[in-house]
Protein backbone atom coordinates (compact mmCIF):
# COMPACT_ATOMS: atom_id res chain seq x y z
CA UNK A 1 0.00 0.00 0.00
CA UNK A 2 1.14 3.83 -0.28
CA UNK A 3 0.97 5.99 2.11
CA UNK A 4 0.49 9.71 1.65
CA UNK A 5 1.05 11.34 4.67
CA UNK A 6 1.92 10.47 8.32
CA UNK A 7 0.78 12.19 11.54
CA UNK A 8 2.20 11.76 15.07
CA UNK A 9 0.27 13.03 18.19
CA UNK A 10 2.11 13.19 21.43
CA UNK A 11 2.18 15.62 24.89
CA UNK A 12 3.91 14.63 28.42
CA UNK A 13 6.83 12.31 27.56
CA UNK A 14 6.95 12.64 24.14
CA UNK A 15 9.65 14.91 23.40
CA UNK A 16 12.49 12.68 23.41
CA UNK A 17 10.75 10.28 21.64
CA UNK A 18 9.77 12.26 18.70
CA UNK A 19 13.62 13.34 18.63
CA UNK A 20 14.50 9.61 18.32
CA UNK A 21 11.87 9.37 15.74
CA UNK A 22 12.47 12.07 13.17
CA UNK A 23 16.58 11.68 13.73
CA UNK A 24 15.76 8.25 12.08
CA UNK A 25 13.55 9.46 9.08
CA UNK A 26 16.14 9.64 5.81
CA UNK A 27 16.53 12.54 3.55
CA UNK A 28 15.27 10.52 1.00
CA UNK A 29 11.40 10.45 3.66
CA UNK A 30 9.23 11.01 0.88
CA UNK A 31 5.48 11.72 2.94
CA UNK A 32 4.42 14.97 4.78
CA UNK A 33 4.72 14.48 8.60
CA UNK A 34 2.43 16.33 10.63
CA UNK A 35 3.22 17.10 14.43
CA UNK A 36 0.33 17.70 16.56
CA UNK A 37 2.50 18.31 19.81
CA UNK A 38 1.04 19.48 22.88
CA UNK A 39 3.59 22.67 23.51
CA UNK A 40 3.31 25.62 26.34
CA UNK A 41 1.26 28.67 24.37
CA UNK A 42 3.68 31.05 25.79
CA UNK A 43 6.86 30.20 24.35
CA UNK A 44 6.46 30.51 20.62
CA UNK A 45 10.04 30.18 19.85
CA UNK A 46 12.87 27.29 19.99
CA UNK A 47 10.68 24.57 19.46
CA UNK A 48 11.52 24.17 15.89
CA UNK A 49 15.18 24.80 16.47
CA UNK A 50 15.76 22.29 18.78
CA UNK A 51 13.66 19.38 16.90
CA UNK A 52 15.64 20.90 13.61
CA UNK A 53 19.24 19.80 15.47
CA UNK A 54 18.06 16.28 15.38
CA UNK A 55 16.42 16.00 11.55
CA UNK A 56 17.73 16.36 8.18
CA UNK A 57 14.28 16.84 7.17
CA UNK A 58 12.92 20.71 6.99
CA UNK A 59 10.97 21.03 10.13
CA UNK A 60 8.56 24.35 9.76
CA UNK A 61 5.79 25.72 11.65
CA UNK A 62 3.36 26.22 8.68
CA UNK A 63 1.62 29.49 7.92
CA UNK A 64 -2.52 29.19 7.51
CA UNK A 65 -3.01 28.19 4.12
CA UNK A 66 0.36 26.82 3.27
CA UNK A 67 0.52 24.08 0.62
CA UNK A 68 1.69 20.62 1.58
CA UNK A 69 4.54 19.66 0.24
CA UNK A 70 6.42 15.53 0.65
CA UNK A 71 9.39 15.56 3.09
CA UNK A 72 8.33 18.24 5.36
CA UNK A 73 7.58 18.15 8.89
CA UNK A 74 5.00 20.40 10.34
CA UNK A 75 4.74 21.37 13.33
CA UNK A 76 1.94 22.54 14.81
CA UNK A 77 2.04 26.05 15.77
CA UNK A 78 2.05 26.90 19.89
CA UNK A 79 -1.69 28.08 20.63
CA UNK A 80 -2.90 27.07 17.51
CA UNK A 81 -5.00 23.94 16.02
CA UNK A 82 -3.49 22.49 12.93
CA UNK A 83 -6.34 20.96 10.47
CA UNK A 84 -5.31 19.44 6.78
CA UNK A 85 -7.96 20.42 4.27
CA UNK A 86 -8.99 18.99 0.94
CA UNK A 87 -6.83 20.06 -1.48
CA UNK A 88 -3.43 19.64 0.43
CA UNK A 89 -3.46 22.71 2.19
CA UNK A 90 -3.17 23.66 6.08
CA UNK A 91 -5.04 26.00 8.27
CA UNK A 92 -4.57 27.17 11.61
CA UNK A 93 -7.05 28.37 14.19
CA UNK A 94 -7.53 30.05 17.59
CA UNK A 95 -10.63 27.99 18.56
CA UNK A 96 -11.34 27.33 22.20
CA UNK A 97 -9.26 24.08 23.14
CA UNK A 98 -10.51 20.26 23.06
CA UNK A 99 -9.26 18.55 25.50
CA UNK A 100 -7.77 21.10 27.46
CA UNK A 101 -5.26 21.69 24.34
CA UNK A 102 -4.94 23.14 21.65
CA UNK A 103 -3.44 22.42 19.46
CA UNK A 104 -5.93 19.50 19.51
CA UNK A 105 -4.14 15.86 18.29
CA UNK A 106 -8.01 15.03 17.68
CA UNK A 107 -8.47 17.83 15.57
CA UNK A 108 -5.42 17.44 13.72
CA UNK A 109 -6.09 13.53 13.28
CA UNK A 110 -9.58 14.46 12.16
CA UNK A 111 -8.75 16.19 9.56
CA UNK A 112 -5.86 14.52 8.20
CA UNK A 113 -7.88 11.42 7.87
CA UNK A 114 -10.54 12.80 5.90
CA UNK A 115 -8.35 13.97 3.78
CA UNK A 116 -6.05 10.71 3.39
CA UNK A 117 -7.83 8.35 4.16
CA UNK A 118 -6.66 4.71 3.57
CA UNK A 119 -3.07 6.57 2.67
CA UNK A 120 -2.62 8.10 6.52
CA UNK A 121 -0.51 6.70 9.19
CA UNK A 122 -1.59 7.36 12.76
CA UNK A 123 1.28 7.08 15.62
CA UNK A 124 -0.28 8.08 19.06
CA UNK A 125 2.77 8.58 21.70
CA UNK A 126 3.05 9.64 25.29
CA UNK A 127 0.78 11.80 27.08
CA UNK A 128 -0.92 12.83 29.78
CA UNK A 129 -5.06 13.08 28.89
CA UNK A 130 -7.31 11.54 26.42
CA UNK A 131 -6.46 13.65 23.19
CA UNK A 132 -5.51 11.78 20.05
CA UNK A 133 -7.84 8.37 20.89
CA UNK A 134 -10.74 9.41 18.99
CA UNK A 135 -8.37 11.04 16.25
CA UNK A 136 -6.76 7.29 15.70
CA UNK A 137 -10.38 5.86 15.86
CA UNK A 138 -11.27 7.88 12.97
CA UNK A 139 -7.82 7.37 11.24
CA UNK A 140 -8.98 3.37 11.41
CA UNK A 141 -12.23 4.00 10.64
CA UNK A 142 -10.91 5.39 7.61
CA UNK A 143 -8.56 2.13 7.51
CA UNK A 144 -5.42 4.19 7.65
CA UNK A 145 -2.59 2.54 9.56
CA UNK A 146 -2.58 3.27 13.56
CA UNK A 147 0.23 2.59 15.35
CA UNK A 148 0.48 3.29 19.17
CA UNK A 149 3.65 3.61 21.54
CA UNK A 150 3.64 0.61 23.55
CA UNK A 151 2.41 1.86 27.33
CA UNK A 152 5.28 -0.53 29.36
CA UNK A 153 7.43 2.36 27.28
CA UNK A 154 5.72 5.54 27.46
CA UNK A 155 6.75 8.27 30.22
CA UNK A 156 3.25 8.80 31.23
CA UNK A 157 0.70 6.00 29.64
CA UNK A 158 -2.90 7.32 29.71
CA UNK A 159 -2.64 8.90 25.86
CA UNK A 160 -1.22 5.48 24.36
CA UNK A 161 -4.06 3.43 26.63
CA UNK A 162 -6.87 5.60 25.73
CA UNK A 163 -6.14 5.26 22.12
CA UNK A 164 -6.00 1.43 22.38
CA UNK A 165 -9.52 1.48 24.56
CA UNK A 166 -11.19 3.23 21.90
CA UNK A 167 -9.03 1.69 18.84
CA UNK A 168 -8.41 -1.80 17.79
CA UNK A 169 -4.96 -0.68 16.88
CA UNK A 170 -2.63 -2.03 14.00
CA UNK A 171 0.43 -2.13 16.10
CA UNK A 172 1.70 -1.10 19.58
CA UNK A 173 5.42 -1.03 19.15
CA UNK A 174 8.25 0.48 20.86
CA UNK A 175 10.09 3.25 19.70
CA UNK A 176 12.77 1.87 17.47
CA UNK A 177 9.75 -0.48 16.08
CA UNK A 178 7.92 2.39 15.34
CA UNK A 179 11.60 3.99 13.42
CA UNK A 180 11.72 0.23 11.98
CA UNK A 181 8.60 0.52 10.62
CA UNK A 182 8.69 4.03 9.54
CA UNK A 183 12.19 3.67 7.40
CA UNK A 184 10.56 0.54 5.66
CA UNK A 185 7.03 2.29 4.18
CA UNK A 186 7.17 1.90 0.20
CA UNK A 187 6.67 4.87 -1.65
Amino acid sequence: MKYKALIIGGSAGSFQIILKIISKLPKNFHLPVFLSLHRLKHIRSGFVEALSTKSVLPIKEPVDKELVKSGIIYLAPANYHMYIELGGRIALSTEPPVNHSRPSIDLSFFSAANVYRDKLIGVILSGANRDGALGLRQVKKYNGLTIVQDPLESQINTMPNAAIEKTNVDYIYKTQEIINFLNKIEK
